[in-house]
């Protein structure tokens, strides 16, 4: 399967899976009676960041296996490196922007970076034996 086919569709998965998740989170909340606009606007932002997160961090994967077998072993890794403390810095800042400027629930922003794990792991369930 074609890397970039195969980002979009592990994306495709965890963006439904974030959404699913999302729901339930946003649910739970208003069954609590605890549920407001700041909530709302926290799990939306936090599933959008986490998606993105994980796309980004995909793409670069595929980038660094390619260096990889073009026998740049330590040049993948640099990337892979340099990938992981750029995503954390930049969602770092925004979540703490977004939670400090109190239009989102700091609960809600940071819980949808949870879920992809499970959401990965569930895809993995689903997926058909050829696609591996």
């Amino acid at each position: 399967m074609d890397h970039r086919k195969f980002v979009y569709q592990e994306t495709g998965i965890v963006a439904l899976g974030q959404l699913i998740c999302v729901a339930a989170m946003i649910g739970v909340f208003f069954l609590l009676d605890h549920f407001d606009r700041k909530v709302l606007l926290g799990g939306i932002v936090g599933g959008i960041g986490a998606t993105l997160n994980f796309f980004i961090m995909a793409v670069v994967a595929n980038l660094a296996a390619d260096k990889a077998e073009a026998q740049n072993v330590k040049g993948g890794q640099a990337m892979i490196r340099a990938s992981y403390f750029a995503r954390t810095i930049v969602l770092f800042v925004i979540y703490f922007a977004f939670a400090k400027s109190g239009l989102c629930n700091a609960i809600t922003l940071v819980l949808p970076l949870v879920f992809v794990r499970p959401t990965i792991t569930l895809g993995e369930f689903f997926r058909k034996k050829g696609d591996a």
